[in-house]
């Protein structure tokens, strides 16, 4: 971190809201710490690839021991706000996260609760029909160029390597993420393991992809682009959504019961 950056006094007790006027846990000094300088990492004060001050001035800025500083710090690792290198000089660095964050326990509480790919790819059916509206209400010519190019390079890099459903679930999820949307990417991103490994599960089980499919699949991809450059949001999200009905219907064909748990295995 630049040594320039002022930081936050510590969030004191007061600030923990109580829910329905119940009783609130008087929250722990090393929790404090580290709620102070999460907010920093939200506010944008501390970014991606900042250093924290060294121990001393931060024990100094907060009051607090050693003991303290560091239970804080490991808060902030376990939630992956910022890497510590064991032995190194230079302190705990700012890691901003990404939807992976979250996607492994999210997988585990639906494997856990049971829940059937039938149930995640409706849930992806309800996603990504809606990002696809707001990408055609809000697309920068940057964006649909990127989106082409994973159409001409990307995509059928793929198909020719055996990894159709890797190429193909990148797509998906880039088209959500340049919505603009931040729950709907971080949701989005729940899922991609999920079902990208299905898909690769179905593809290899059933048969490979013809190249008449492979060919459907991509005009099918076209026609998304097409829309998505003539701003037409309700023809887009009609469209993708009819792509992911029809997607499902092939991937679940003989797989309806399957659950999360056996792809993840």
């Amino acid at each position: 971190m630049a040594r320039n950056t002022p930081l936050a006094p510590m969030i004191g007790p007061e600030s923990v809201a109580s829910l329905s006027g119940a009783p609130v846990r008087s929250p722990k000094t090393a929790e404090l710490v580290a709620g102070t300088l999460r907010r920093m990492v939200v506010d944008g004060q501390l970014k991606e690839g900042d250093f924290l001050p060294n121990e001393a001035e931060l024990m100094t800025h907060f009051g607090v021991s050693r003991p303290t500083l560091r239970e804080a710090v490991r808060v902030l690792e376990s939630e992956r706000l910022v890497e510590v290198r064991r032995g190194s000089r230079t302190g705990a660095r700012v890691r901003v996260p990404g939807p992976e964050i979250v996607a492994r326990p999210a997988g585990l509480l639906l494997e856990l609760s049971g829940a059937t790919i039938a149930d995640v790819l409706v849930a992806r059916s309800g996603i990504e029909p809606m990002a696809a509206r707001l990408l055609a209400e809000n697309a920068t010519p940057e964006a649909l160029e990127e989106l082409e190019s994973m159409l001409a390079e990307h995509i059928p890099a793929g198909w020719q390597s055996g990894r159709l459903a890797e190429a193909t679930g990148d797509f998906h999820l880039r088209m959500v993420e340049m919505s603009g949307n931040s729950t709907l990417t971080i949701i989005a991103g729940m899922l991609q393991e999920i079902t990208v490994r299905h898909t690769a599960f179905a593809i290899k089980e059933h048969r490979e992809v013809s190249k008449a499919e492979y060919d459907k699949l991509l005009r099918s991809y076209r026609r998304l682009l097409t829309l998505l450059r003539a701003g037409d949001g309700a023809a887009a999200e009609a469209h993708w959504r009819k792509h992911l009905d029809t997607a499902r219907e092939l991937l679940l064909e003989g797989f309806e019961n399957i659950k999360v748990r056996d792809v993840m295995q």
